[in-house]
């Protein structure tokens, strides 16, 4: 067979029909694999690979505006996040992102900083732009809207959501079962900012697994974060001025690596160490855990699996529009132990040393 020769007097890019011809296949073969649709998987790797070496090679580019007057879809998604600071967010962007690119979708990405207004405007401008369906993260709508939508860590039940979440009540379990194992009883615990999702769920959770394995939860050993921080400073200043009240605890449960972070520099400027002094324990797994000094213990949240998996089960509804979708998603924690938690007994025989000097 002699190859078509394919030309563009004009310099601009082939058409689908001339690409189709140059390969001879079907038009509609070249769609399926240069749009990446379900109907892609049943054409031959072969066959994929040389429309796209081709595509390639003569500069086309799929018709983006009669796909979508085709589809009824913009291949479009807005993201609300509160916010783009390292740890948690970074990581589950990671997993919406390389999701969404790999399924051939563009999406908008906005921060609303923890402002209600913004909260409230962010969805109206973004459904302005025709997006196909929002990813919130750590973010609840007020109001419905006409796409679908899926958010990791809303916990809010509302129609048309599917809620992506951590088993809250498990992520206590297992870190307050390790501090009860290493022989702590006086434990300090941190709450999340009252905008922050999760807050509430994971002090419920901490609250009821601490009465049913036995720990007292002090009011006196309870700190409140309210800064709208996503820095170590966010733990540092309630922690040192815990500190300055009491030191009558051996250990502190935080709302989040970052407070753990801010946390165990407060112990350390305050004349104390971690572990020996006060262990430390951290919630989310962010990618600096495992190296800070000490590394981190902390519950891991699957946080780039639950971007990947939110961003999935979006495109899913969007492309089946009538077939039923879970309310709700739910994830398993992980304990990460190292080197910031230890014994109480290690404690005991620092003060002993501490004593004698």
């Amino acid at each position: 067979m002699t190859k078509k020769t394919v030309r563009s007097d004009d310099g601009r890019p082939v058409s689908l029909k001339v690409l189709g011809e140059y390969l001879d296949l079907s038009p509609a073969t070249i769609s399926l694999v240069m749009n990446n649709a379900p109907g892609a998987k049943s054409i031959a790797p072969a066959t994929r690979e040389r429309v796209l070496a081709a595509a390639k090679k003569f500069n086309y580019r799929p018709n983006t505006i009669a796909r979508s007057l085709r589809t009824r879809q913009t291949f479009t998604i807005g993201v609300i996040v509160p916010e783009f600071s390292e740890g948690y967010f970074t990581m589950v962007m990671n997993g919406v992102e390389e999701y969404l690119m790999h399924a051939g979708y563009l999406h908008f990405v906005v921060s609303h900083q923890g402002k209600s207004d913004l909260i409230d405007e962010y969805p109206r401008l973004l459904s302005e732009r025709s997006v196909d369906g929002f990813i919130l993260v750590n973010t609840s709508l007020n109001e419905q809207v006409r796409v679908p939508v899926v958010a990791i860590s809303g916990h809010r039940k509302m129609q048309n959501v599917t809620n992506v979440m951590l088993d809250h009540d498990r992520s206590a379990a297992l870190a307050l079962k390790h501090l009860y194992d290493l022989g702590h009883r006086r434990i300090a615990f941190m709450k999340g900012q009252r905008h922050a999702l999760d807050s509430e769920y994971r002090w419920e959770g901490i609250q009821q697994i601490a009465k049913k394995i036995g720990i007292t939860v002090f009011p006196e050993l309870c700190v409140f974060l309210e800064a709208n921080s996503w820095s170590p400073e966010l733990g540092y200043p309630v922690v040192r001025d815990l500190l300055a009240k009491t030191r009558d605890f051996t250990a502190i449960f935080c709302f989040n690596d970052i407070a753990a972070v801010g946390a165990i520099r407060a112990i350390t400027d305050a004349g104390l160490s971690c572990p020996n002094d006060i262990s430390v324990i951290g919630f989310d797994d962010i990618a600096s855990a495992m190296y800070q000094t000490p590394s981190l213990t902390t519950i891991r949240q699957p946080l780039r699996r639950m971007g990947e998996t939110a961003a999935q089960l979006l495109l899913k509804r969007i492309q089946n529009p009538l077939e039923a979708y879970p309310e709700t998603v739910v994830f398993e924690p992980e304990l990460m132990v190292r080197e910031s938690t230890s014994g109480v007994r290690i404690l005991a025989e620092t003060v002993k040393r501490k004593a004698k000097r």
